[in-house]
C-alpha cells in the first residue's frame, strides 16, 4: 500500500512540474512578445519570427 501511495504522489509532483514549466514558458513568450524595449525585442526577434509570433 505504501508503494502505491508513493507512486501516486510522484505522479502528482511530476504533473505539477510539467504545469509549472508550461506556465513559465507561456509567461516568457507573452512578455517577450509584447514588450517594447528594443534590447529585449532584438534578442527575441529571430525566435519570434521562427515560431510565427508576430512582433510588428
Amino acid at each position: 500500500m505504501t508503494a502505491h501511495v508513493s507512486t501516486a504522489s510522484a505522479s502528482r509532483s511530476g504533473l505539477a512540474g510539467i504545469v509549472l514549466a508550461a506556465l513559465f514558458g507561456l509567461a516568457i513568450v507573452t512578455v517577450t512578445g509584447h514588450v517594447q524595449a528594443s534590447a529585449l525585442h532584438d534578442a527575441a526577434h529571430d525566435v519570434r519570427h521562427a515560431t510565427g509570433f508576430p512582433c510588428h
